[in-house]
């Protein structure tokens, strides 16, 4: 009788868990997409969204496995570490070349209903003054767009 109870109390929790989960709203897929004005644009640097440090640890890795196909013994156990720093240091030079700030955009859109919007987004020459625009999305991943 305990379990049983136990068992359907389980299935409740489980029911009220994945019904919170469940956003109103856009599905997958869909975006909120308005439309205005270009106002302003300010050229900017965008910092690198690169982890610091995955090249280094994908280096290492990397290291790790090949520095294990040599040798038996002492001496792959050499091998193992000897890779593993060498991938390490390899690994994080090649992503120095990636860790670059990028050229973008702050662009001031005044909407349709008169609000303006800032939006910081990657250099896109097609954009200037006075163009009539969509802003896809919203927050950090909005985006200006010619109409």
């Amino acid at each position: 009788m305990f379990q049983k109870i136990s068992a359907y109390l389980s299935a409740l929790a489980l029911a009220l868990t994945l019904g919170a989960c469940a956003a109103p709203g856009s599905g997958p897929g869909e975006m909120e997409i308005r439309t205005g004005v270009i106002e302003q644009i300010t050229n900017v640097q965008i910092a690198s969204n690169q982890h610091r440090g995955i090249g280094a640890v994908v280096g290492g890795v990397a290291g790790l496995g090949i520095g294990s196909l040599i040798g038996a013994g002492t001496g792959r156990d050499v091998a193992m570490v000897l890779g593993t720093v060498g991938g390490a240091l390899a690994g994080n030079e090649v992503q120095k070349k990636y860790d670059q700030p990028v050229p973008g955009q702050q662009i001031i859109v005044r909407t349709s209903n008169g609000v303006l919007v800032s939006v910081t987004q990657p250099a896109n020459p097609n954009l200037r003054l006075g163009l009539k625009v969509y802003i896809e999305g919203s927050g950090e991943d909005a985006r200006v767009v010619v109409r």
